[in-house]
């Protein structure tokens, strides 16, 4: 079928230079950015594993991880805007993986209503990073509902996950709100089990962390190296390439 065919008006195509997949995008909807492919990485995802994504906006996170997975990978994401859901949904055909990565338009406040109490290795999300009353609001519902808590809060997807994963919830949120994650961790027992700091650079405070939490298990935190993003000259750090594959690319060159 003509690749036209998947898109609606505005739509494009773009390459994910990951084992031939691509996505869906809409230049007026909210895109996935650099936090998504790391914390892709940073979930360590098993072939085999299966997988929920809890508010997966266009699937951007599920296709990270099918190809990280080589293909072996079943995932459920979960998304609560139609139009969202619609074009995750055309991706997942797109790629011919919509038997891998079955797409729900709902609501993950009721994922108890149909998705399996404890069935998934992993449960991940990339959760909207600012509070309701602390964030400057975008004019569009779309991205705003992706930025900014109103309808679903952590706590929210922490019941979820709590629920979901039999082992792991991993996810990344803003450095400023990781004392209030831990705490909504532990409330649903969960315990956090690794710890990534990302920096802009070397000179500045973390901006954002991945944390991987896993139900009932004893304490005992591990705190990874910090990754750095840029090198003082402003170029990718040797972990963000590595991250992306780039030098692996360049060598095939």
């Amino acid at each position: 079928m003509n690749e036209q065919a998947f898109l609606l008006p505005g739509e494009r195509i773009d390459d994910l230079q990951l084992q031939g997949l691509r996505i869906i995008q809409s230049p007026d909807a909210f895109r996935f950015g650099l936090d998504a492919v790391l914390l892709a990485d940073f979930s360590a995802v098993k072939p085999g594993w299966r997988v929920c994504d809890l508010g997966t906006g266009t699937g951007i996170l599920p296709l990270l991880l099918l190809g990280r997975a080589h293909g072996d990978l079943f995932c459920d994401a979960v998304e609560i805007q139609p139009d969202a859901a619609d074009r995750a949904a055309r991706t997942m055909l797109l790629n011919g993986v919509q038997d891998r990565i079955a797409v729900h338009c709902r609501d993950l406040k009721d994922a108890r209503a149909f998705l399996p109490h404890m069935g998934y290795d992993l449960v991940i999300c990339n959760p909207p990073y600012s509070a309701e009353n602390s964030a400057l609001h975008s004019p569009r519902a779309g991205l705003r509902a992706a930025r900014t808590e109103g309808a679903c809060t952590f706590e929210d997807v922490a019941s979820a996950a709590a629920y979901l994963a039999k082992a792991w919830f991993v996810f990344m949120l803003p450095s400023p709100r990781l004392a209030e994650a831990f705490d909504t961790l532990r409330r649903h027992r969960l315990e956090p089990k690794r710890l990534r700091l990302v920096h802009a650079n070397a000179r500045r405070p973390a901006r954002l962390c991945l944390v991987a939490a896993r139900r009932d298990v004893r304490p005992g935190l591990t705190i990874e190296a910090p990754l750095i993003v840029k090198t003082p000259d402003g170029g990718d750090s040797p972990e963000i390439r590595r991250i992306y594959g780039l030098a692996e690319k360049e060598e095939n060159i």
